[in-house]
């Protein structure tokens, strides 16, 4: 299963009728392309920060639709009243306790290691990332989307709720701090998100 992830530094006036967008029009539109497999939308109200993750079938699928989602992409980016920043991923790992509710929030991490070492810290995640996130309150879902050229990669956790991402935050600091310094990753960045939009059907991947 293959990922393609689109950012976009909102205006924070035009937050709403962008999501109203990706909803009405973006996801009938890729619900139509083949090998499309969903769409989820994650918005940052203080920032701006919104980033739009269409999920493929295969990289073949995701290679293909390239012309087509191009101008989807740029409409949809006119909308939020930015510039998009495209990045394509593998995804390496996919685990749900529930599927996500009305509120929910996701907790996104970039991390980069040695290419040479994704897979050593890919099982990491999966042996001791995934269960130490389940025990964390509110806990719905996990994902891990990987670079494996350059050794990229970003994990997001799925909450049911903000109040769930706010009592759960010192406690996923420090299995963060902890796991990736096993795993010899460097954490890039960290940022919360409303889950604005969950139209993914990606199976599960452990």
């Amino acid at each position: 299963m293959f990922a393609r992830s689109t950012t976009i530094h909102a205006r924070l006036s035009a937050i709403d009728a962008g999501i109203t967008h990706m909803r009405e029009e973006v996801l009938p539109a890729l619900e139509g392309i083949p090998g499309c497999i969903g769409l989820s939308l994650l918005v940052d109200r203080q920032s701006g920060r919104c980033i739009a993750t269409s999920a493929w079938e295969s990289e073949d699928a995701m290679r293909a639709s390239a012309d087509r989602v191009h101008s989807i992409r740029d409409r949809a980016a006119e909308m939020f009243g930015g510039s998009p920043q495209v990045e394509e991923w593998d995804i390496a790992v996919l685990h749900r306790d529930h599927h996500s509710r009305e509120g929910a929030c996701v907790r996104a991490v970039w991390v980069k290691t040695d290419p040479n070492r994704l897979d050593s810290a890919i099982e990491v995640y999966k042996s001791r990332s995934l269960p130490a996130m389940e025990s964390l309150d509110g806990f719905c879902s996990a994902s891990l989307m990987v670079d494996r050229t350059s050794g990229y990669g970003v994990s997001s956790s799925t909450y049911d709720s903000a109040e769930a991402l706010n009592r759960n935050r010192e406690q996923s600091a420090a299995m963060r701090e902890e796991i990736t310094r096993q795993a010899g990753l460097q954490v890039l960045d960290v940022c919360e998100f409303e889950l604005a939009l969950a139209h993914l059907r990606v199976p599960e991947l452990v």
